[in-house]
């Protein structure tokens, strides 16, 4: 596997000094590495209209004093070489872990900075997260903070894990469970855990504990066969999030299924004796069956 940090940071410095006419251009050309890639499975999708719609990256219709000095600070910290180190020993622990294992020959990595008055990216997330889902690409959004700089290396990790999976396993958008997606997360976390430590985890994983956290579980996996994409959010990422979205709540917190997503992927590794990584290109059923889930998948 080829692994590509594009220099975003530089891009992102020139479009920062350009018209506000001209960003849209100039962000269409730093998010261009991923665009092939995503087309093949969305169709003919226009990230920078995602880029704007959704809030999370950094506005591109205005000027912000705030957006020179972000970027230079993740400069400063060695963001782009830090997320390439990650990379790299993320891989080596998964292609050891599954000599043979499928994935994308290159995976293009595009980190973009975020919106510092979005809610969801500042707060909910922590001040950054990243999609991973589609073999060959990886976008990461950040505000930088000192807790965001220190888990963003990390946080590719969980990303690449998303991306070896889904060179292995189908994720069919009308046929996806909820079982699929909070398995997913769940191994991505504790593949992160793995890597560097507990410490390393994304908030996501440990937000919820004691009775609420048992109430969550027991609500996700009574939805464990819920499919379709468009039924998915609320369950793995909470009503708030999936209100955000455009999609119905269904009385969960916030990232509730990483939260359950870990504790079933916790009873299967407990079960199989296997590793996060060793359990990259396993099926949902085999994860949930090992953890004592019932399911009709």
């Amino acid at each position: 596997m080829k692994i590509v940090v594009h220099d975003t940071a530089s891009a992102m410095t020139d479009l920062l000094q350009r018209p506000v006419e001209e960003r849209p251009d100039a962000l269409r050309e730093i998010y261009s590495p991923l665009q092939g890639v995503m087309s093949r499975v969305m169709g003919d999708v226009d990230l920078v209209g995602m880029h704007q719609q959704l809030g999370s990256g950094f506005r591109i219709d205005r000027e912000d004093p705030r957006y020179l000095p972000a970027v230079r600070r993740m400069q400063d910290t060695g963001v782009w070489t830090r997320i390439e180190d990650s990379l790299a020993t993320a891989w080596e622990r998964i292609s050891r872990a599954v000599p043979g294992v499928k994935h994308a020959e290159t995976v293009h990595v595009v980190v973009v900075l975020g919106n510092p008055d979005d809610h969801h990216l500042t707060v909910r997330s922590a001040g950054f997260f990243g999609s991973g889902g589609f073999p060959g690409a990886i976008q990461l959004t950040i505000w930088p903070t000192d807790t965001s700089l220190q888990k963003i290396g990390p946080a590719a990790a969980h990303e690449l894990h998303h991306n070896v999976r889904y060179a292995n396993v189908v994720w069919n958008p009308a046929t996806v469970t909820v079982g699929e997606q909070v398995v997913a997360e769940g191994l991505a976390e504790a593949f992160v855990r793995e890597l560097a430590g507990e410490e390393a985890m994304g908030p996501w994983t440990k937000a919820l504990t004691g009775a609420e956290l048992e109430r969550t579980y027991e609500k996700v996996t009574a939805g464990i066969d819920v499919a379709g994409m468009q039924n998915l959010p609320a369950y793995v990422f909470g009503d708030a999030t999936a209100q955000l979205m455009g999609y119905q709540p269904v009385g969960l917190p916030d990232f509730a299924g990483y939260s359950a997503g870990l504790r079933i992927v916790d009873a299967h590794l407990a079960a199989s004796g296997l590793t996060a990584a060793q359990s990259v290109a396993l099926s949902a059923r085999e994860i949930l069956v090992n953890a004592g889930v019932p399911t009709g998948a």
